[in-house]
């Protein structure tokens, strides 16, 4: 693999995707018909669509692009309801009750998990692990103790400690007991497959674009439209495409922010840890293990920040590259890869109706860094809404829920983040010429007076797009990591030729001409 940046991969990849063989699905290429309709292939869609089938009721799930190729694809892979410090936060905003059922939600996903891989004796990697929260400044000695006093009152087993068993000076640790670690990708393969013998349909490469409602068709059924032209015609939908394809009057986009975190595999000096680690200090660093052809290697990960801001992405995986080498002595880096997660504006995922007026549309998202517990546990609150089964979970993740404290202090910072973002692209121009624009480079350039994309790629060749994205008019970033063109207001990204890669944004940056400006 042809390495630069000090010895990190020169693009990223995924261990997930590269150690798995992933089947391929045809796209929608006529209307169908079923009972409910997933869109979203990634965990919170084929554990639902399991669950579902299980129930004997007839699922098509639609991804855009091909399974687990999003945030799925692209994680830790811990499963674990140790969410860093949150406990002690939802006592106080919500109180006890509503944590405990947080807790013991996230909970039944993990026991869901040991249970699957037991019965349906799935080689995935799982491993029970202690999850495991430090710190190493003296500010997060009393966040910890906190939250270690949350942990009693709610009765989750857990210890306070010191030290953990690597090279970092902690001053104390949090346990949280028996969570666990596993290879996503073949656990959810296994999933599928039992899917798809209970008569489950996958359709790949099908973007689903819009919903005809009942209002809207006259009839008591909807309708899923693609971007094709084609729909399914269905009582319920779920929409698990990690950004809602359909938000209806949730208004999605403005109750939640993007970031974007990053992982580097590699080798080290330790052949096992007996927990996961993550650091509760201002600078964020993941720890945990994973057998990569054999052999131990870490997964390191952490930086994380909102999506488009900051600084060259690249730096962040040079700056987990450089802890991996003080503290793991490490010698070599086969992959990395970065995710993206959406953030609502209290902590917690929504799961639910899409809206109070769409009440067989469901939605869940916002899972803040936690998709593995928490997109099992929505997988579990979505079934039960197609059932007609009502659970306190449903109140607790409810999507209408609104606490003026804290999510009016958020909506107000992030909706004047994205003014601020909004008026700074504006203003800012690119400083490159087109001729200084090297091949695997992409900068922000002017041509003909307009603020324009370029990325030159290996061949030479040159891609030019509007930099204006298409969701609400703000101006995208180049992220060199991953060579998208990345939006700092609602995260929306685009690959290098414009096609979304991510939304809220449905329709890709316009093309732009070199010698005739923009399309």
């Amino acid at each position: 693999m042809t390495t630069n940046y000090e010895g990190l991969p020169q693009y990223p990849e995924s261990f997930w995707l590269d150690s798995t063989n992933r089947p391929s699905f045809p796209k929608l290429e006529r209307n169908e018909k079923a009972d409910v309709v997933i869109v979203g292939g990634g965990i919170t869609g084929v554990t639902a669509g399991y669950l579902l089938a299980m129930e004997g009721i007839n699922v098509a799930l639609l991804e855009g692009d091909r399974i687990f190729n999003g945030t799925t694809g692209h994680t830790t892979a811990k499963i674990t309801a140790q969410h860093e410090l949150i406990y002690d936060e939802l006592m106080e905003h919500f109180g006890e009750d509503f944590a405990k059922i947080y807790y013991e939600a996230n909970n039944k996903a993990l026991e869901f998990a040991k249970n699957t891989v037991k019965e349906l004796n799935i080689e995935c990697q799982f491993e029970e692990k202690d999850a495991v929260l430090y710190g190493t400044e003296e500010k997060s000695v009393r966040k910890l103790e906190k939250e270690f006093e949350a942990y009693q009152k709610l009765g989750i087993p857990s210890e306070l400690k010191g030290a953990v068993p690597f090279n970092v000076e902690a001053k104390k640790s949090l346990i949280m007991k028996n969570q666990a670690q596993f290879h996503p990708l073949q656990f959810l393969l296994r999933l599928l497959d039992e899917f798809l013998a209970l008569g489950g349909q996958v359709f790949e490469n099908t973007t689903a674009v819009s919903i005809m409602t009942e209002s809207e068709s006259g009839a008591d059924e909807l309708q899923v439209e693609t971007r094709d032209g084609h729909y399914i015609t269905c009582h319920k939908v779920l929409s698990c495409s990690h950004y809602p394809f359909y938000e209806a009057e949730g208004y999605y986009f403005m109750r939640m922010h993007a970031e974007r975190s990053y992982v580097v595999a590699a080798k080290g000096n330790v052949e096992d840890l007996p927990g996961m680690y993550l650091s509760v200090d201002s600078t964020k660093r993941s720890v945990r293990t994973a057998n990569i052809n054999g052999e131990t290697h870490l997964l390191l990960g952490g930086e994380g920040h909102k999506t488009g801001q900051g600084e060259p992405t690249l730096n962040h995986y040079e700056a987990l590259h450089k802890f991996g080498k003080e503290v793991f002595e490490v010698t070599d880096v086969p992959y990395r890869w970065s995710a993206q997660d959406l953030y609502t504006q209290d902590n917690v995922p929504y799961i639910g109706p899409v809206s109070a007026l769409h009440t067989n549309i469901f939605v869940a998202t916002g899972y803040r860094k936690w998709g593995m517990s928490s997109s099992m546990m929505a997988a579990h609150i979505l079934r039960d809404y197609c059932l007609g089964k009502e659970t306190p979970e449903m109140e607790v993740f409810s999507t209408e829920r609104f606490h003026a404290d804290p999510s009016l202090k958020h909506f107000f910072k992030e909706n004047w983040d994205v003014t601020k973002h909004f008026v700074k692209g504006k203003l800012q121009f690119g400083q490159k010429k087109l001729d200084d624009v090297k091949p695997g480079e992409g900068a922000v350039v002017r041509v003909n007076g307009n603020r324009c994309g370029a990325y030159r790629d290996e061949d030479g060749s040159l891609h030019l797009v509007d930099t204006t994205c298409t969701h609400m008019g703000c101006e995208v970033e180049w992220n060199n990591g991953e060579r998208t063109w990345d939006c700092p207001c609602h995260g929306s990204r685009f690959n290098f030729d414009g096609d979304v890669v991510e939304g809220p944004a449905k329709k890709g940056l316009e093309k732009v001409d070199a010698d005739e400006g923009l399309a």
